[in-house]
């Protein structure tokens, strides 16, 4: 190629950088269209797609992609400006923007295909958790590696993108003029303008409205601009982008929400919902072992009217224990169900307390209630307790660590990408209860299971599904692991003296045609202790926040509470409610409506018959919800659910 621009056919318009830039940024957007095409095809039905829906998905997805490519194409036309003007002639040069031209191609087909194993996992684009399974990558790498065929897919992307660039190629091997430095600059200006443009007119909901169908909405997303502004807006203030109530309000509601029984109010500030809370009866130093199971939602359990046969164990401890059968995970990660049992505290918008970091710790905990005891509160999980931030929290709020990391592999039959079985873990359960009682003191267990994760796998032999087939093998194996472990404790000194709790961290998927699926959100909640409780089913709505203060209740503990949840078993006029939500949304659901709350101060209300619409703040369960969330938000950012004891 001539590097003199007065040798070049006048009919070559482009200059030979731009055409190249142009052509990348074309093939992109030719990329992020055949990947909305395809998750609509594979979601059509979900999304309801009418022909006015299609055209809103597309129109919508095309400011999306320019929005994207505002910033990509500022990126790239930096790096193709700098290259020196030898690259873009006949030498060995040229081989760098060829290069670069086949690396683009693999990030595009390699975007597309993260894309859609995203998609297939979640029903959604990139958000919150692309980007913490980005931090926590040796955990989801090693998870990927085993639950895909990676290295002949990555064959396969290269391949792919090779012939791409090739084809690519041929047009943009054509002599073209070259652009001077004084063009380029004049160029990355204007690039930059456009860039800043777009940052301030595009926010991470334009132009998709946060009601309507969660398909349409997502499939006019794009992945890669979602996954960047999730990663910039990791905490979202609830006062700038959610319907607020003036601070009397707010605390007069709330105090009605969590006002049990004798309970009296001891904080100062009026949002304050700290209370002594007085339960009758002796009190009992029993042991607790609470387990809290990785992703089984509610519909996998025959009790509930699975007709698999998946979980014998579990529906033996439905007609043997307090069985809870109206109970809702308040959010779709572990994070949040940990937050929820531990702290009992509503989902608010954003990442969980759990992985504040520099923030997740000193809170009037359920472990620190029971250290308060006498007990020694022991965090038990199947896998590294960095992951997801967990060590950071539990040790940081009256926990003990045991994880993975903290055994020898000598004690571990089986592990996966994210940790050992659960076999593994409830054999480490009961050899610290046996120390423990060894000791003469009472135990505070708190379990976090791992097994029932993508890739589903095993120890061999277990059940009559083999390891790794799918989620109704880990659902399987997880209820085999129960039942072995229970059948353990049985033969132990301090079984009679023990309260099982088995519990979801949350359902094992939250993607539907609305913003908050409620049966979605449904999980299983057994309190298992049979020389000591009388076996019933409970029918109570209620969610995870009220775990902590009715096991506190059942013990006869009389302690200052900070926590937003209820005792489920002792007061009989409570009808419950579940408070339900995603990293955006917030739910409160009173078994008849829900009301969510969405960015830019948005309210509406689900009926039973689905029926979506929307309401006011005047509405009486809007209300209720911004109480609880609005003054969650404040008691964080005023630290009014600190610890205060001893």
């Amino acid at each position: 190629m001539p590097n003199d621009p007065h040798d070049i056919d006048s009919s070559c318009r482009l200059p030979a950088q731009l055409r190249f830039l142009l052509w990348l940024l074309g093939s992109w957007l030719a990329v992020f269209t055949a990947t909305r095409l395809t998750l609509l095809v594979v979601s059509f039905a979900q999304a309801e797609a009418t022909p006015a829906a299609i055209l809103g998905i597309f129109a919508g997805g095309l400011v999306y992609d320019l929005a994207f490519l505002a910033y990509a194409g500022l990126a790239l036309a930096m790096l193709v400006f700098l290259l020196p003007q030898a690259c873009w002639g006949s030498g060995p040069a040229r081989r760098v923007p060829q290069l670069l031209l086949f690396a683009s191609c693999f990030a595009m087909l390699f975007v597309a295909l993260s894309e859609w194993i995203f998609w297939d996992e979640f029903g959604v684009r990139f958000n919150f958790i692309a980007v913490d399974y980005l931090v926590y990558s040796k955990e989801v790498v090693d998870n990927i590696l085993e639950s895909y065929p990676v290295w002949p897919l990555l064959a396969a992307i290269a391949a792919l993108a090779l012939l791409a660039a090739h084809r690519l190629w041929r047009p943009l091997a054509q002599p073209a003029a070259l652009l001077g430095w004084r063009r380029r600059g004049l160029l990355l200006a204007a690039g930059g303008g456009v860039a800043a443009l777009v940052a301030a007119t595009i926010g991470q909901d334009f132009p998709r409205p946060s009601e309507g169908n969660t398909y349409q909405r997502e499939l006019a997303a794009n992945g890669p601009y979602q996954f960047f502004a999730a990663f910039r807006n990791n905490e979202i203030k609830y006062g700038e982008f959610y319907a607020t109530l003036p601070a009397a309000e707010v605390a007069t509601l709330l105090h009605g929400e969590v006002a049990e029984p004798l309970a009296v109010f001891a904080g100062s500030e009026a949002q304050n919902i700290r209370r002594h809370i007085d339960n009758p009866g002796a009190l009992r130093r029993l042991n607790v072992v609470l387990v809290t199971i990785e992703s089984l939602s509610a519909k996998y359990l025959g009790v509930f009217g699975d007709a698999r046969g998946l979980t014998p164990n579990l529906d033996r401890l439905s007609r043997d224990s307090l069985f809870f059968t109206n109970f809702y995970a308040t959010g779709t990660r572990t994070d949040r169900g940990l937050e929820a049992i531990t702290l009992s505290l509503p989902p608010t918008p954003g990442r969980s307390v759990v992985k504040r970091i520099g923030r997740e710790s000193g809170y009037a905990s359920l472990g620190r209630q029971f250290r308060a005891q006498g007990y020694d509160p022991v965090f038990l999980y199947g896998g590294r307790g960095y992951f997801d931030n967990m060590n950071a929290f539990f040790s940081g709020n009256g926990y003990r660590i045991v994880d993975q990391s903290a055994l020898p592999k000598a004690e571990m039959e089986f592990e996966n990408a994210w940790g050992m079985s659960d076999e593994d873990l409830y054999r480490q359960a009961v050899k610290l209860a046996d120390a423990e009682h060894a000791a003469g003191k009472p135990f505070f267990l708190q379990l976090m299971t791992t097994s029932n994760h993508r890739p589903y796998t095993y120890p061999d032999g277990r059940i009559d599904i083999p390891s790794g087939e799918g989620r109704a093998g880990a659902v399987k194996y997880t209820d085999y692991a129960i039942g072995r472990f229970l059948e353990a404790a049985r033969q132990k000194p301090w079984f009679a003296q023990t309260v099982f709790v088995f519990v979801a961290d949350h359902n094992a998927g939250s993607a539907g045609q609305q913003d908050l699926p409620v049966e979605n959100y449904r999980i299983p909640l057994f309190i298992h202790a049979p020389a000591l409780l009388e076996p019933r089913r409970i029918d109570r709505l209620a969610s995870q926040i009220d775990i902590a203060p009715t096991l506190l209740g059942l013990l006869g503990f009389d302690y200052t509470s900070t926590f937003y949840g209820r005792d489920m078993l002792r007061d009989g006029d409570w009808q419950g409610r579940a408070l339900i939500g995603n990293y955006q949304h917030l739910g409160l659901y009173d078994g008849e409506r829900l009301a969510i709350l969405s960015p830019r101060r948005q309210m509406r209300s689900v009926d039973a018959d689905a029926a979506e619409r929307a309401v006011g703040s005047d509405d009486p369960l809007v209300r209720r919800a911004i109480a609880y969330y609005q003054g969650a938000d404040h008691a964080f950012r005023h630290r009014l659910f600190a610890w205060q004891g001893g």
